[in-house]
């Protein structure tokens, strides 16, 4: 056997070994006092085996990625390329929704008593709502926000109060529009790879992004429609410090990153893959409209009458008031990985070992991986944004602010882990092992999304 597989697989089995001792410590630790609050750690899930009627559909889907998928990545032209993996992602993530129904899997997602949805009603007057939004933050407050709501400032809500005011209020609407643009974030990623790294190494990674476990969680957690909208804001970033259109591609980056802060607190933590992308840029001048482009919603927003500022401190004390204050630390902080491995894949655990021990990245890192970086050597650069990734997901996990439902919660960094299955060799059967992971957690547990 080939070394670099046999290190591969070692990669993945500890990758597994984690993440049965998440569940056994997990099981110990909930049965004596209860304090992670979740009833199958370290998932938020609980054991429930089923079937659904999008059971045949996800196995044919998987079936048909794993046997096509490679070679038609390789060989149909870009654009085509870019449709059929939306396509692929959009039947692979409604397949997966659907072996829960139609009610369970979809519908009800976003609406119960801790989702967005039930505040929309609380939004007729928008202004209003944003200028006392901090004030119901606090479990003590009056009419306090339900635990999603208020967890995140309010961009989150306001799409749904959006769709609502369209006339597709609802948690059907609301589903199928987390799905539909949660599942172009492959699509972003792929066309950032093309760009930053190349072409090959993009189309290599395009059956990982269709086929990746995460889509249990993209369908339907409004977490997947955010890593949607800040994959395209690193993508766009990407496009215009490559040289494509710098000016209007840059300044429509920063508003989507304007926007993507508004919708998650925690992806603050994005700016650590932008100023990857940044650095494998080959000109500096897109982030000057890239930064005109970002102050435009936190503008709107504290002019509406929401400081962002001043709704993060309440945060940070409404989420100790919570199951943050009772969630002990020292076992979410090495747990949290194993839910990453859950949402990532053996394939790309594998991907990225490949990443970090790849040649010519460590040593003489500054200033030779720069001149590196910008020469022929995509696999490089590939590597860096891929750590990046990696990066701020470590971040995140050890502030201590993303104890448990690290799943759904940080879908927009692992989106950005997945491209580096491209230095994998054995596409299929990695992909085999991607596809069983998914089945087998939609199947066995009903997840919270």
């Amino acid at each position: 056997m080939n070394r670099d597989l046999l290190r591969d697989l070692y990669a993945a089995v500890c990758a597994a070994l984690l993440v049965l001792t998440a569940v056994l410590v997990g099981r110990a630790i909930q049965h004596r006092d209860g304090s992670l609050r979740v009833d199958w750690p370290p998932l938020l899930a609980s054991w429930d085996p089923h079937v659904g009627p999008g059971t045949p559909a996800a196995v044919a889907v998987a079936a048909v990625v794993v046997v096509y998928g490679p070679s038609l990545a390789a060989r149909l032209p870009w654009r085509p390329l870019l449709l059929a993996v939306w396509g692929a992602g959009m039947a692979w993530t409604w397949s997966l929704a659907l072996v829960d129904g139609w009610h369970r899997g979809i519908a009800e997602q976003l609406t119960t008593r801790n989702e967005y949805l039930r505040a929309v009603g609380r939004f007729h007057d928008i202004p209003a709502a944003l200028r006392g939004f901090t004030g119901h933050i606090l479990i003590g407050s009056p009419d306090n926000w339900g635990a999603h709501v208020a967890g995140h400032p309010p961009g989150a809500t306001l799409t749904f109060v959006l769709l609502d005011r369209a006339g597709l209020g609802g948690g059907g609407w609301a589903g199928t529009w987390c799905i539909t643009v949660g599942t172009t974030a492959a699509v972003a990623v792929l066309i950032a790879v093309r760009a930053l790294a190349d072409e090959s190494l993009a189309r290599r990674a395009a059956p990982f992004l269709v086929l990746a476990p995460a889509a249990v969680w993209v369908g339907t957690s409004a977490d997947g429609y955010f890593a949607a909208v800040a994959a395209w804001a690193v993508t766009l970033l990407a496009l215009a410090v490559r040289g494509f259109r710098p000016g209007p591609y840059g300044f429509c980056s920063g508003l989507l990153f304007g926007l993507t802060v508004y919708l998650s607190y925690g992806l603050t933590l994005m700016a650590v893959v932008a100023g990857a992308v940044l650095l494998l840029g080959s000109s500096r001048r897109p982030l000057l409209f890239a930064l005109a482009g970002f102050v435009v919603v936190p503008v709107l927003f504290t002019v509406s009458g929401f400081a962002w500022w001043e709704g993060y401190r309440v945060l940070v004390t409404r989420y100790y008031q919570g199951a943050g204050g009772v969630r002990p630390y020292g076992y979410w902080v090495w747990a949290n990985l194993a839910c990453t491995v859950l949402i990532v894949g053996p394939a790309t655990v594998a991907g990225v070992r490949r990443a970090v021990v790849r040649p010519g990245l460590w040593p003489g890192l500054w200033p030779r991986l720069r001149s590196r970086l910008r020469g022929d050597h995509g696999d490089l650069r590939l590597c860096l944004l891929v750590l990046s990734a990696l990066l701020a997901l470590l971040l995140a996990d050890l502030s201590g602010m993303s104890k448990a439902e690290t799943e759904r919660i940080w879908l927009p960094f692992a989106v950005w882990l997945l491209p580096a299955c491209a230095f994998l060799t054995g596409a299929r059967g990695w992909l085999v092992g991607q596809a069983v992971l998914a089945l087998l957690l939609n199947h066995l547990l009903l997840t919270g999304w």
